[in-house]
């Protein structure tokens, strides 16, 4: 039995989930409302506060989607009450984050600045030098932190761009001058 795939998910209060058919599953929660439609080789039952997911049969292709559809599940019933964060820090002489309005606006060394409008259910804070990305659907929000990291990755010499907060940066020696 998958480790992960057999833990049961414990639904909090107020949070509702409805199974339709399909597996497609919809919960509804303080901060929103996630819809996913889920491997329907799965078995998803809710019954006294919890939820548990079971597979026919262990075949691979069952064993591997039997952990994948919890995770997708736990995720989603997190993110409707927690809700999911990933922060960035801006490295750079003259790099710079601001918000104008939905707009996140990075100068970034590049011969004018980055402008990256702010998606539907998602929201960018800047705090001083580091960018912060909120949302309720956890794989929107590493998505979006993503393509803001990759508008100017970090560079192994210096370290300048954008990098995520508990990032390590690999760095190399510079060249050294003949004598």
């Amino acid at each position: 039995m998958s480790r992960i795939g057999r833990m049961p998910i414990a639904i909090p209060a107020g949070v509702t989930v409805d199974v339709a058919e399909n597996n497609t599953v919809t919960v509804k929660g303080p901060k929103g409302t996630l819809t996913r439609t889920l491997p329907a080789e799965m078995t998803i039952k809710q019954e006294n506060g919890e939820i548990e997911i079971t597979r026919p049969n262990d075949l691979k292709r069952e064993k591997s989607l039997h952990g994948l559809t919890r995770s997708l599940l736990h995720n989603m019933v997190v993110g409707v009450t927690e809700g999911f964060e990933k922060k960035l820090e801006v490295n750079g002489v003259g790099y710079r984050a601001a918000k104008q309005g939905k707009k996140l606006v990075l100068t970034l060394g590049y011969s004018h600045p980055v402008e990256m409008e702010d998606p539907d259910g998602l929201e960018t804070v800047v705090e001083g030098q580091n960018i912060i990305v909120k949302g309720i659907d956890k794989e929107r929000v590493g998505q979006l932190a993503a393509e803001i990291r990759g508008k100017r990755a970090p560079e192994p010499y210096i370290g300048k761009g954008i990098k995520y907060i508990d990032e390590t940066i690999r760095r190399k020696v510079g060249k050294t001058g003949k004598k």
